[in-house]
């Protein structure tokens, strides 16, 4: 059974350097223990996103591929300390 996330982010139509950015800010909004999930449409930025959030600061808790009538990706990150 999922955990319904504190957030929900959907960057499927955003441009990567565009989507990135939001995922940095919605991130240093967040709580400790907030859970955010991230809709993504290319595998490039559901890999870059672990790469703008700060190293030690967020647990993977979910991170799986849909098949809707687009390619879908979804990420769920549970933040673990404040930066």
């Amino acid at each position: 059974m999922d955990k319904k996330p504190d957030h929900i982010l959907d960057i499927r139509r955003s441009i990567p350097p565009i989507s990135l950015l939001k995922v940095s800010q919605a991130f240093r909004s967040m709580k400790k223990k907030e859970t955010i999930e991230i809709l993504c449409g290319d595998n490039d930025t559901r890999t870059d996103i672990f790469k703008v959030l700060p190293p030690l600061s967020y647990k993977l808790v979910l991170m799986e591929e849909l098949e809707d009538e687009d390619t879908l990706f979804r990420v769920q990150i549970k933040k673990k300390k404040n930066i």
